[in-house]
């Protein structure tokens, strides 16, 4: 992205609220801060490293927050932010390379680590007057993760915190309010790192506590309406959270204006078709077509194995049907879509380089431009967490709000190899033997995921008195706050046996359970 872009999606909401901008300088935890702060009830937004001083200052923040980077400060090619953010007279607060941009900046000097630092560290307050650390003990554990090392202030700051490695481990112009941090506050790993974000923010920055779900949802309805008028507005109604939020949020605001069109494409969940119409239609009253398209789903699936052709053809045979929902719907002007802040973020590269493709069925501009449609996306601006707050604030069942998550292939990218009738017959059946046991056990609240996989593996086992020849289940079970890190969760054997046996007593055609224990990295939540 060429220096002074703007930021490709431009948010709509007209927010009034104080709130803090971070400059992303293509750190992996860039949206973990950002939660961090939004944990502070205070809102904030993530804006690309070259964004220029003219425009943040049009945005009236409370205070700028530099990320990590991959990068060394000291590199010809390393991403430098406008010059002019150091002049705008609010707090600024650098992490990791968000630190040593700031002394590259100012004529400090930044070289190459004797060592790298990675890992646990242990952090000492040198000056107790820091407002950074205000409230906290004079020994702290934090998470490091650089090479780079700042080895001469620049002028006017003073060091107020060390490491075994680093003498310059936190550093301030108290004067002009400029703070780095050379370890990362966001991570779980350094314990008390959201007390001193919240000291940057409320102690530093000024900010209240203003930025609640309550008010969110008051001031996206106005705002909807305000976009909306009096047009229509359809919305591809899946079931899971953030459609189902998105849905609920849009009907308080227009009501009958929207129509929701959901599609059973024949790789759902069990009795997912009759929740869905439960809630939203006799529930809420919502305007519901519903779809049945099965059919066509599973004859265009017939004989594919490779997991992105699947995709592909589940993505393009969804468009194709919801077209011609649409259609007899009647006339409608906007198109609204369950879009996420991470997703409108992920969608921007950092630096110029595409990012690698993961998943072909990104939620951002599905639909094609033929369709002649306006998008409302009324949960762009929020994280998974908030926008489950969001539901249960609008009236949304538990059931609905904290479920887990479940991908929008389906259970087709769950059966390793061809999707057929009989297979996902047992899967489904092995997939609701699974929900229904962690929610009775009370693990299902408690963790990120867990499901079942059918593989394309047959084992000989034995069954009464005879041999059986039959297929391989195989249970994933993750914990992860956001779903880009994940480790298996340990469930008790109890449970994991109870599991193990009614799978193979009531999903015929399974002779074998199987447990994965596998992380993300290496492995991916999903096994296609």
């Amino acid at each position: 992205m060429p220096r002074g872009a703007a930021w490709p999606l431009v948010f709509r909401w007209g927010w009034s609220m104080e709130q803090i901008v971070i400059l992303d300088f293509g750190s992996q935890y860039t949206q973990v801060i950002a939660r961090r702060i939004r944990e502070c009830n205070v809102f904030c937004l993530i804006h690309p490293w070259d964004t220029r001083a003219d425009r943040l200052a049009a945005l009236g923040p409370r205070g700028l927050i530099l990320s990590g980077g991959p990068a060394s400060v000291y590199a010809p090619e390393a991403p430098r932010p406008d010059p002019g953010i150091f002049d705008l007279g609010v707090p600024i607060l650098g992490i990791c390379y968000g630190l040593q941009l700031i002394a590259q900046e100012m004529r400090g000097k930044v070289e190459p680590g004797d060592k790298r630092e990675y890992g646990k560290g242990t952090l000492r307050i040198a000056r107790r007057g820091c407002p950074l650390f205000r409230g906290l003990p004079g020994t702290l554990q934090v998470w490091n993760s650089h090479g780079d090392r700042l080895t001469r202030l620049p002028r006017g700051f003073e060091s107020v915190a060390v490491t075994e490695n680093s003498d310059y481990a936190a550093i301030e112009h108290r004067s002009r309010r400029i703070y780095g941090l050379q370890f990362h506050p966001e991570v779980v790993h350094t314990p008390r790192g959201a007390e001193i974000l919240a000291n940057f923010v409320h102690g530093i920055c000024g900010c209240g506590r203003d930025w609640t779900m309550r008010r969110y949802a008051d001031q996206a309805v106005e705002e909807i309406r305000t976009q909306v008028g009096s047009e229509r507005v359809i919305l591809g109604l899946s079931g899971g959270v953030d459609s189902s939020v998105a849905a609920a949020l849009l009907h308080r605001a227009v009501g009958d204006q929207l129509t929701c069109i959901f599609v059973n494409n024949g790789l759902l969940r069990a009795r997912e078709a009759e929740l869905v119409q439960e809630v939203f239609g006799r529930h809420f009253r919502i305007r519901l077509a519903y779809v049945d398209a099965s059919r066509r789903f599973l004859r265009r699936l017939k004989g594919v194995t490779d997991p992105e052709r699947k995709r592909k053809i589940i993505g393009r045979t969804f468009v194709e049907v919801f077209e011609e929902s649409a259609s007899k719907v009647g006339r409608a002007r906007y198109l609204a879509q369950g879009t996420l802040y991470p997703d409108v973020i992920e969608s921007v590269p950092i630096g110029g380089n595409p990012a690698a493709v993961i998943k072909s069925h990104h939620n951002v501009g599905g639909l094609p431009r033929r369709m002649l449609l306006r998008l409302v996306e009324p949960l762009k601006c929020l994280f998974k967490d908030e926008v489950r707050r969001l539901g249960m604030e609008l009236g949304l069942p538990r059931e609905i709000v904290y479920r887990q998550p479940f991908p929008g292939p389906g259970l087709a990218v769950r059966i390793l190899g061809e999707v057929t009738p009989a297979r996902l017959g047992m899967l489904r059946e092995a997939d609701r033997i699974v929900v229904e046991e962690m929610k009775s056990s009370g693990w299902y609240y408690r963790i990120w995921q867990s499901f079942a996989v059918l593989l394309p593996v047959r084992s000989v086992g034995v069954m009464g008195d005879e041999r059986t020849y039959q297929f391989t289940v195989v249970l994933r079970v993750v914990d992860s706050r956001d779903g880009m890190t994940a480790d298996w969760v340990r469930l008790p054997s109890a449970l994991l046996e109870r599991l193990s046996n009614r799978i193979i007593n009531e999903v015929k055609g399974v002779n074998r359970v199987c447990l994965d224990l596998s992380s993300k990295p290496p492995a991916t939540i999903e096994w296609e």
